[in-house]
């Protein structure tokens, strides 16, 4: 963080229970995949639902917090560091172990890195920008290509299909029909939602934020939400030792 600047540990919260509630919906997960139990797999679909509020509550306090942070384009490169550090152990090192399909090449910390090195680069316009104007156009956009994945803008106009014929304008939301990703974040929409918190994070830096939102409340918590990107790279490490080791006690 800025020097001077104080800890805002509802954020750190707020992100440690969104990190918490990925890592108990991942284990679902692993409950059908490695103890091959149909229970997992249906608990896994049905949360789902409200998966879309974590994201979005966790990237944009990751957008508040850029405006916090002393070098949002070195943290950036870390992150995405990371992300390509999870594309290498999904795509590369588990198919040669057999365990293909969960290849992982756009994740949640490719979009993230990418939108902290968009923000720290433009800092300076952002910080220009009146607050109310920038989050008004930036949470348009986001509305405006949540559905460039699915080859439309406001969920209603059609996109060139010339779009999605190649994978390699995966990054940006336009992929054919051969393109998986097991975790999947397109810079369109998200790196708009991104900037929305990026905005929102001008009051935080100008130390506006209410009183109340500075206090620690639940350390373990604030703790995870530190440390989001470490519990996310562990995360599913841990989950699959665990299961196989109850599989070879269990069968």
């Amino acid at each position: 963080m800025k020097q001077g600047t104080k800890r805002i540990y509802l954020l750190d919260e707020i992100r440690g229970f969104c990190i918490l509630a990925m890592i108990v919906h991942h284990a679902f997960l692993d409950v059908g995949v490695v103890l091959q139990l149909q229970w997992g797999y249906d608990v896994f679909n049905a949360l789902t639902v409200v998966q879309p509020v974590f994201w979005g509550a966790f990237i944009v306090i990751s957008g508040i917090c850029s405006q916090l942070s002393r070098n949002s384009v070195r943290r950036g490169l870390i992150v995405f560091a990371g992300g390509m550090a999870v594309t290498l152990v999904t795509a590369v090192i588990m198919p040669t172990l057999g365990m293909a399909g969960e290849e992982i090449y756009f994740g949640i910390l490719h979009c993230l890195g990418i939108s902290m090195i968009v923000a720290g680069i433009f800092k300076k316009p952002i910080q220009k920008t009146n607050t109310f104007v920038g989050m008004g156009i930036t949470a348009v956009l986001f509305f405006a290509t949540y559905s460039v994945p699915s080859g439309k803008l406001f969920f209603v106009l059609e996109l060139p299909r010339a779009l999605y014929q190649t994978n390699w304008l995966a990054p940006f939301g336009f992929f054919s029909g051969t393109f998986h990703s097991a975790d999947y974040f397109s810079l369109m929409p998200w790196m708009f939602l991104f900037l929305f918190g990026a905005f929102v994070g001008k009051f935080a830096a100008a130390g506006q934020f209410p009183k109340w939102s500075y206090r620690l409340r639940v350390k373990a918590l604030a703790f995870v939400g530190k440390n989001a990107l470490w519990f996310y790279l562990a995360h599913q490490v841990v989950l699959y030792v665990l299961f196989f080791l109850i599989a070879l006690l269990i069968y």
